[in-house]
């Protein structure tokens, strides 16, 4: 990286979820920019492959076994990265699931299940990651957002309610500690082609409506949000707070007519 204003080398950096998907692709951009990458997630034989993938010979990634919906765990997770480096000066937040069904078929526990590790556990992470960050005065945290926090889709209302629970999480922890030096923003993807969701975007029928509903007409993949996390960790982005950023292929933008004009 020529232009140490986009550089993470050095930093130490969180991610949560960290083992597939999103957070497997942005911990290994983190990873190739020299910056110390510690990946936490709930299975730990997934979470080592993914270390050892992600590794290079130069810049090895440390991986722990965290439920984010638990406090112990987190605080196990926490005290460990301190004990190692003595900071965290970046948090990813990615962990989250999804259950795609009728509202009215949703029983408590998937309600919870969904709840529990979207809302609540990123609320535990960010808390317990910012309790460190504002006695040394820095830091970024990036929550995961969703293009359902735009608008709903049918069939996600449990994700998009928590959904929307981090993205006022990000505007509150913004506001109350940016006097601490500590900026908080997210992301928010559009369509993004990953192992969770490629049996969705199989069916031609979706893949079409997608495509037509995205003004760059093409599902996003993982690495398209690689430039959105690391300007969001870098000094590039240090007036820059409370903020999210909707990497959607401009589906946001407007709604589209499905004629030709």
């Amino acid at each position: 990286m020529s232009d140490k204003l986009f550089s993470v080398k050095d930093q130490v950096v969180l991610v949560t979820g960290g083992s597939r998907g999103i957070g497997k692709e942005l911990a290994s951009a983190f990873v190739r920019r020299n910056a110390h990458v510690i990946i936490a997630g709930r299975h730990k034989q997934t979470l080592d492959e993914t270390a050892t993938e992600i590794s290079t010979p130069s810049n090895s990634v440390s991986a722990q076994i965290c439920d984010v919906s638990s406090t112990d765990d987190v605080e196990l997770l926490i005290e460990s990265v301190i004990s190692q480096h003595g900071r965290i000066d970046t948090l990813v937040s990615v962990a989250g699931i999804n259950k795609r069904m009728k509202a009215e078929s949703y029983t408590i526990d998937e309600y919870d299940s969904i709840t529990d590790i979207n809302a609540k556990g990123a609320w535990i992470i960010a808390q317990a990651v910012g309790r460190k960050m504002i006695p040394q005065g820095s830091g970024s945290i990036i929550n995961v957002d969703s293009l359902n926090t735009y608008a709903p889709l049918r069939g996600t209302t449990p994700y998009a309610m928590s959904k929307a629970s981090v993205l006022m999480m990000t505007r509150g922890l913004a506001n109350e500690w940016g006097r601490h030096g500590i900026r908080v923003n997210s992301i928010a993807p559009g369509f993004i082609h990953t192992d969770l969701t490629k049996k969705v975007w199989a069916d031609e029928t979706m893949r079409a409506w997608g495509k037509t509903n995205t003004p760059l007409e093409r599902l996003g993949k993982v690495s398209d949000l690689v430039g959105a996390a690391i300007f969001l960790a870098s000094d590039a982005s240090q007036f820059m707070s409370g903020q999210t950023l909707r990497v959607d292929g401009g589906f946001t933008a407007g709604i589209n007519w499905p004629v030709e004009l």
